[in-house]
């Protein structure tokens, strides 16, 4: 009886910033079916910064809104697994893994090593690296999950690779034509160098039909590599905050790796094994879109923009040295792929 008083109390609680979420990602998706190159989830999040700037969130809304951005972004990332097939990551073969893997790494390190250089904090160089290196938006969330990031730095950082992203979508193609790389090459580069997995379609479908394949196989292979590396950071994040208990000489255990990211590898082996249907799959799209839409209406709630304003252009500076990284990075290492999916 106590339980379900509590479920009920907290329900009541939450209830109000969840519909407000809600509302705010229905807007992102009316937004986006108007203008297609419009992502939803960066609509979702605009409307959370505008509405919490201006003071037009009731308190009431704090608890749910704050639940949104912890626990409904973990249930998109666990969700984003099942859009992952190894099967078709096996496809790349082993020197296109390796190439996909050196365009990480590179990002990775080189956009942290542009942010130290421009004197950017290191946590907005770091979820900058993710997206850039990763999957966009959704990296970005997944490693503010996982190691606490600021608010702030998260919202900086999802504008960049949202801005660059979109940038993609109309240069790219044209630098495509350019060079004349033909089909399959452009997808190649195009999904190891885009940003969001929507915005690799856009890029690759807007220089030909046939450059769509190679592009997704080459993005996914990208987002698998999203696990080890959170991991691998949420665990420093917890070693550098371990538990002490009240005796002061007790360290509370955590497990190494994040229960979500636990999740997420489980539901990429279930997608491997070909277990649901496409139409299950398609909904489970829908629900990942939405928990992260909801998500960032929250972390943006949570943004001064004022104090972003104080950064000044540095991290503008970061987003467009990246960029050129990442492109020419992955323009140089593609030659490694085969031709031949």
């Amino acid at each position: 009886m106590l339980s379900l008083q509590g479920s009920a109390t907290q329900a009541r609680l939450l209830s109000p910033g969840l519909a407000l979420a809600g509302v705010a990602v229905a807007a992102g998706f009316a937004a986006n079916s108007q203008l297609s190159s419009l992502s939803a989830l960066t609509v979702a999040l605009l409307i959370g910064a505008v509405l919490g700037n201006l003071g037009l969130i009731p308190s009431m809304a704090d608890a749910g809104l704050r639940f949104a951005a912890r626990h409904l972004l973990r249930a998109g990332i666990v969700l984003l697994g099942l859009q992952l097939s190894l099967r078709e990551v096996a496809h790349l073969g082993g020197k296109g893994f390796v190439a996909v893997i050196a365009v990480v790494i590179i990002t990775f390190f080189g956009t942290q090593f542009i942010a130290q250089w421009l004197g950017v904090s290191p946590g907005l160089g770091l979820l900058t690296a993710t997206g850039y290196s990763i999957c966009g938006v959704s990296a970005i969330s997944a490693m503010t999950g996982a190691v606490d990031g600021d608010e702030e730095d998260a919202t900086y950082a999802i504008a960049l690779v949202t801005m660059f992203g979109s940038i993609c979508i109309f240069a790219l193609p044209i630098l495509g034509h350019l060079f004349d790389m033909g089909n399959v090459r452009f997808g190649l580069w195009a999904g190891s160098s885009v940003h969001d997995v929507a915005q690799v379609v856009a890029t690759s479908t807007a220089y030909s039909s046939e450059s769509l394949k190679g592009a997704v196989i080459v993005k996914l292979s990208r987002v698998i590599l999203l696990a080890p590396l959170v991991a691998y950071f949420a665990y420093q994040h917890r070693t550098a905050n371990k538990k002490i208990s009240t005796n002061g000489a007790k360290v509370v255990k955590t497990s190494p790796l994040p229960l979500f990211i636990i999740l997420f590898l489980a539901m990429v082996c279930v997608r491997t094994t070909g277990y649901f249907s496409d139409d299950a799959l398609h909904q489970f799209k829908n629900f990942e879109k939405i928990f992260l839409a909801m998500a960032l209406v929250g972390l943006g709630a949570g943004v001064n923009i004022k104090r972003l304003r104080i950064l000044g252009s540095r991290p503008l500076l970061l987003g467009l040295f990246s960029w050129l990284l990442v492109m020419g990075t992955s323009l140089a290492t593609i030659r490694l792929i085969p031709l031949d999916f």
